[in-house]
């Protein structure tokens, strides 16, 4: 997980009379009524007690975030974990949060964080109620980054502000380091940040409200009582691996030169051809895709390059093929090694010379197509084994692009996931379909075999089995919920025997299907026989 993967929809339960995130209310202020009851504590007790008030407010507001989001998410590393402070912080509408600067030493725990602070809530609310001040006044903000920072750590890291708008500086910004790297300096306000046991609270917060998720767990499965939806976001590609795709083939796609697109299965190479096409000057003609691996020689041949009538059994009358047919378009050829070497050259005379023969016709006929060709094999294998000819491969290949694999475009998993829920939301007729947050994990920790169309194909089961518009893990194919367990502590497996993992994978998969057995042996790949002898041997019947 990754803070940019983080969207307030999923994270928000937005009942009527009860906002929550997963399990710990939360309740929407008034701006200018805290404004005015700032100044009230501010009159009553003074500037001094109110700051320490309200930083203290917003530090066990950060723990609590935290920790929340520590209990929700498994995150990429510690530095994603710190990130998301900000972006949490900027979700809720306090505040527009960006990371100017974020230095952290892992070996010694040393942090250094500069956040820039784009029109406050809390100086804004100063400035109605208040006035101009002569001091810095986000006080809130500044408690909540050092509560966040300090519990995501576990050491005492504290924020100063430097800049401030109820100052009339242009922006507010602050600085955290850890306690010791302050030094002096923070004798003065440390007295600010002080509470009565807020880590311990926290926690024990956290427990009950894990607790808590897991009796929901088990409710949703007895009584199908899932959580009211929500609107989601537009899908966008995040990956840079990706982004580089899609820039070279916007650069490829004014040009009429042929076009090679390689990679595995489902990698969406067929979307891709048609970005292209939509993208020249040929899209206002037609794209034709054709198959080359699912038709056998002879009619791929007549289907490409059409046929003449009777020029074998059943050609009763004139055909024209794909090539004629796409006029001034593009043509799209997937699985192109597996083609035939006889038909590979009457394709490699279409690309140099422009012109085809049809099946029993020795007229050629000049064409103008554009010729998109795809692979999922290995094209120098293919060659060097005489499968492939090495001058069609040129002649393909004078622009290769690589589709990278879904694994290898993490950032874009819950991107494209949420595209696809809000497509299936109106394809399947389930008004406001999401993804309740507890899925994103599975979706992250599965490495995607089948790379995009797995997952839409995923996203379309569990839309299917979903109750009440909210996709919950238990929703998803039984392979995607193995995968977060074998990638749970991965840190410590080498200290764990093969008896332990196992006995807590099965424990795992039995909380997950609330002790049914016979779904869980289904989950396990093994047989319910199996599965008691197990819980026998592990004393666990």
């Amino acid at each position: 997980m990754k803070a940019d993967d983080l969207v307030l929809q999923e994270l928000i339960d937005f009942k009527e009379g009860r906002l929550s995130l997963h399990g710990r209310r939360l309740i929407i202020h008034d701006m200018y009524s805290f404004a005015q009851f700032r100044k009230d504590l501010m009159d009553t007790i003074g500037v001094q007690e109110t700051r320490k008030i309200l930083t203290r407010f917003g530090y066990f507001w950060g723990e609590a975030d935290a920790a929340a989001l520590k209990r929700i998410f498994q995150w990429e590393d510690i530095v994603e974990l710190l990130k998301a402070g900000p972006r949490l912080h900027t979700l809720q509408g306090v505040v527009k949060s960006v990371i100017k600067r974020l230095d952290y030493d892992r070996q010694t725990g040393k942090l250094e964080m500069e956040l820039l602070w784009y029109d406050s809530g809390e100086a804004e609310e100063h400035l109605a109620a208040v006035g101009k001040s002569q001091d810095t006044v986000c006080w809130m903000l500044v408690g909540y980054a050092s509560g966040f920072t300090s519990h995501c750590l576990s050491k005492e890291i504290y924020f100063m502000e430097q800049k401030c708008r109820a100052k009339g500086d242009m922006i507010c910004t602050a600085i955290g380091k850890n306690k010791d790297l302050w030094g002096d300096e923070l004798k003065n306000i440390l007295p600010h940040f002080q509470a009565e046991d807020i880590k311990g609270k926290i926690q024990q917060l956290t427990e009950q409200l894990r607790q808590k998720s897991e009796e929901l767990i088990i409710q949703r499965r007895h009584l199908g009582l899932p959580e009211k939806p929500v609107k989601l976001h537009v899908a966008q590609v995040r990956s840079k691996s990706f982004q580089a795709v899609l820039e070279l083939a916007s650069r490829a796609s004014i040009f009429d030169s042929s076009i090679l697109i390689t990679g595995e299965t489902g990698t969406g190479k067929e979307v891709l051809a048609r970005y292209i096409h939509n993208n020249s000057p040929r899209a206002k003609k037609t794209f034709i895709g054709v198959n080359c691996g699912a038709l056998p020689e002879t009619l791929l041949e007549s289907e490409l390059f059409g046929h003449k009538a009777g020029s074998f059994t059943g050609a009763t009358k004139d055909r024209v093929g794909l090539f004629e047919q796409a006029g001034q378009g593009t043509i799209f050829l997937d699985e192109i090694t597996e083609i035939s070497t006889n038909t590979q050259v009457k394709l490699l005379r279409a690309l140099q010379e422009r012109e085809i023969f049809r099946v029993g016709e020795s007229v050629p006929r000049k064409i103008d197509v554009r010729i998109i060709a795809a692979s999922n094999q290995d094209t120098a294998a293919a060659i060097k084994t005489g499968r492939f000819r090495e001058d069609l491969y040129y002649r393909l290949a004078v622009i290769e692009i690589q589709v990278p694999p879904l694994r290898n475009r993490q950032e874009d998993i819950l991107s494209l996931a949420r595209h696809f829920v809000s497509g299936f939301s109106k394809k399947l007729n389930i008004p406001n379909l999401i993804l309740d947050a507890s899925c994103l994990n599975y979706l992250l920790n599965y490495s995607w075999p089948g790379n995009v169309r797995e997952l839409e194909n995923a996203i379309e089961r569990a839309a299917v089995f979903a109750k009440e518009g909210v996709i919950f893990p238990e929703n998803l194919p039984p392979a995607i919920l193995k995968s977060v367990y074998t990638s749970q502590n991965a840190e410590d497996l080498q200290s764990r025997t093969l008896e332990q993992i196992e006995r807590n994978h099965i424990n795992n998969i039995l909380k997950m299907t609330n002790g049914n057995k016979s779904r869980a042996a289904k989950i396990l790949g093994i047989s319910p026989t199996t599965l008691w002898r197990k819980l026998k041997s592990f004393n666990m019947e």
